[in-house]
């Protein structure tokens, strides 16, 4: 019997404030759940603005605690309703001063299982997070969740191929990739970069984006998100690039292992010969 797991993900239009957000991707969990969804995964700061378009320090009032703090909490409760694993984007605040781009995953009980901190933080026009965020140091967990293990990397660290890799090393399966990112910027890169990690590392990624314009810059915010196996293909097709959308798709996860035996590109792998990669 195949190994199939039906998954989720939400490219959501800003509502204008953090209750109304909660709520309709609570909306958007239940439908999913009704449709047969076992996984979901939402955008980056996905209860907020993208407010990382200006620097302004009133937009610290937007971070919280993770695990503790109310979005977690209430996606806990969320998970245990629906019976399903979410993975949850949110700003995180550790302690004063302590500040970063996170996303929780929860299991289908409602346990957090933990959380990963994106690595790599930009800092260009329009994208000016390093005000905001420090580096992620929880390394490149993955989450041994209801549905198989569960990886996440977020936003900007997809142009960075070595946390791909060390997502596979470490056994993901599936992987969330939460992200805010504007057509004048990357667009021609969107569906070229995960793809290409997908088959690189040979498992299937989630890649999510906003939608539409928000009230702190001109980001054109440009959705298109998608599923991608470990060949590459997209899981049926891509969403829109101007309308919010819930995309639910059946992935066979018995395809991971046909791939590596196939291509096996793990196998040939040369971690002997990488030194100089690491170097500063």
């Amino acid at each position: 019997m195949a190994n199939v797991v039906r998954a989720a993900l939400v490219q959501a239009t800003w509502t204008g404030d953090t209750e109304s957000m909660l709520a309709k991707h609570e909306e958007h969990a239940r439908e999913a759940a009704r449709r047969g969804a076992k996984i979901i995964g939402f955008q980056e700061v996905f209860n907020s603005p993208y407010f990382c378009q200006v620097q302004d320090a009133e937009h610290y009032r937007w971070a919280e605690p993770v695990p503790d703090g109310p979005t977690v909490t209430r996606m806990r409760e969320l998970a245990r309703e629906t019976g399903m694993v979410i993975v949850v984007p949110v700003f995180e605040v550790e302690q004063s001063g302590f500040y970063y781009n996170t996303a929780a995953v929860i299991d289908a009980d409602g346990t957090v299982l933990g959380k990963y901190r994106k690595h790599h933080i930009p800092q260009v026009k329009g994208f000016w997070e390093k005000f905001y965020f420090k580096p992620g140091n929880l390394g490149w967990p993955v989450f041994d969740t209801a549905v198989g293990k569960v990886g996440v990397y977020i936003c900007y660290d997809r142009h960075f191929p070595e946390g791909w890799r060390q997502l596979g090393l470490n056994g993901a399966q599936l992987v969330y990739n939460p992200s805010a990112t504007h057509r004048g910027l990357s667009s021609h890169l969107w569906q070229l970069e995960q793809p290409a990690a997908a088959v690189a590392n040979e498992y299937f990624i989630a890649a999510i984006n906003r939608v539409g314009q928000e009230e702190y810059g001109d980001n054109d915010f440009y959705g298109t998100s998608y599923f991608v196996d470990p060949r590459g293909q997209f899981v049926g097709d891509v969403a829109s690039d101007s309308k919010e959308e819930l995309v639910v798709r059946d992935l066979d996860f018995d395809l991971i292992e046909d791939v590596r035996q196939q291509w096996a590109f793990y196998r040939d792998r040369r971690p002997d010969a990488y030194e100089g990669l690491v170097r500063p």
